[in-house]
């Protein structure tokens, strides 16, 4: 009894070592099989975190750049328009406007089928083929007009200062016509619009000089002419400026009438025609009348005349080739100033069509 208990007690620690071995083994089987899975689900997760920060990241550059092509877009469009209101005010300014094509301006400005619409095309035309003009500059209208289309060619050609300007100095001009000559009456010289006259006429002129000389100098120094436009482009933009230059010249044709008039009461030497022309007036039989009557007004309410642009022309030792429009046909239809001329003298063309407002002719061979 004792011996089967004794198997019986060796069966049952047998069968349990045999059950708790294989409890043991299918918890270390669940333990590996719970291990797999969670590292199976870590790296799942993490693969799935590293996509979504990969997305997240690709998403983030797609915003960025989105943002920095519309910030490019923006300030794009504030410099266009920055740059286009710089330049609209700066032609704005401009008294001598950029090129503009001759036969596309005279479509704009003389449309319909009047006589003098007609008359107008067909000088237009004949400009363009006989003479080979195929742009045209406009020029600001106003009574420096003439002016102003003469001085401008004059420095953006780089045409230098006449002869007899090269042996004086011309800042003395008010000075010897004042004290050498003594013509006190200057003082009642106005200029153009501004109207001034007064015992600071003769300070005034000076410095109206002093701009002239300064800026011819300058500018027809300079050899290259894109350069030299860009000088001409910002003079001519710069109204005070401008005005200066012209009440210059105005009294330098002042002061070439007094000599004139002097030498031919004196009868001291042969004038040009012209000042006899000039002086054969009514209205400017002396220096003074031609002053007060004439000179005083160009600027303001008046303008120079033909037998002053004679004058313009003899002064600055230029011949003015104006190619009047509405006298288009006519010996009249292409005019000199002065008629009398040197050949060494430099060439410069205005063009108008009514005597009163010029523009300036560009020609292509």
């Amino acid at each position: 009894m004792q011996r089967r208990h004794d198997r019986n007690a060796s069966k049952n620690r047998e069968q349990f070592t045999k059950r708790e071995k294989s409890s043991r083994i299918n918890h270390a089987k669940r333990s590996v099989g719970r291990h797999e899975v969670q590292s199976w689900t870590t790296a799942t997760k993490r693969s799935l975190w590293q996509k979504v920060k990969a997305q997240l990241g690709m998403s983030f550059l797609v915003v960025v750049f989105w943002c920095c092509r519309r910030l490019y877009n923006c300030l794009a469009q504030l410099l266009k328009w920055w740059s286009s209101y710089l330049q609209r005010k700066f032609i704005k300014n401009l008294s001598v406007s950029p090129e503009v094509d001759l036969l596309g301006y005279c479509a704009r400005e003389w449309k319909g089928d009047t006589k003098q619409a007609q008359h107008m095309r067909e000088a237009y035309e004949d400009l363009f083929w006989r003479y080979h003009i195929k742009y045209l500059r406009q020029v600001r209208r106003d009574n420096y007009c003439v002016l102003r289309a003469v001085l401008f060619q004059i420095f953006s050609q780089g045409i230098p200062f006449p002869s007899w300007m090269k042996e004086r100095d011309i800042l003395k001009l008010p000075e010897k016509l004042l004290y050498s000559q003594g013509c006190n009456w200057i003082q009642q010289y106005s200029f153009g619009p501004e109207r001034y006259t007064g015992p600071n006429a003769f300070g005034k002129l000076r410095k109206c000089m002093e701009a002239l000389k300064t800026n011819w100098t300058e500018i027809s120094s300079v050899k290259d002419h894109e350069e030299r436009g860009n000088m001409c482009n910002t003079l001519f933009s710069d109204e005070s400026k401008e005005h200066k230059l012209y009440e210059a010249i105005k009294f330098i044709m002042l002061y070439e009438v007094v000599e004139a008039y002097e030498q031919m009461k004196n009868r001291e030497e042969r004038v040009p025609n012209l000042f006899s022309r000039l002086l054969a007036r009514d209205s400017s039989s002396d220096p003074l009348s031609f002053m007060m009557n004439h000179l005083n007004a160009v600027g303001d309410s008046g303008r120079l005349e033909q037998t002053e642009m004679f004058l313009l022309g003899y002064l600055l030792e230029v011949r003015i080739r104006v190619y009047r429009l509405h006298k288009f046909n006519p010996e009249e239809f292409q005019v000199n100033y002065p008629d009398e001329y040197q050949r060494e003298w430099h060439e410069i063309s205005l063009l108008t069509e009514d005597d009163r407002y010029y523009h300036i002719p560009v020609t292509r061979t």
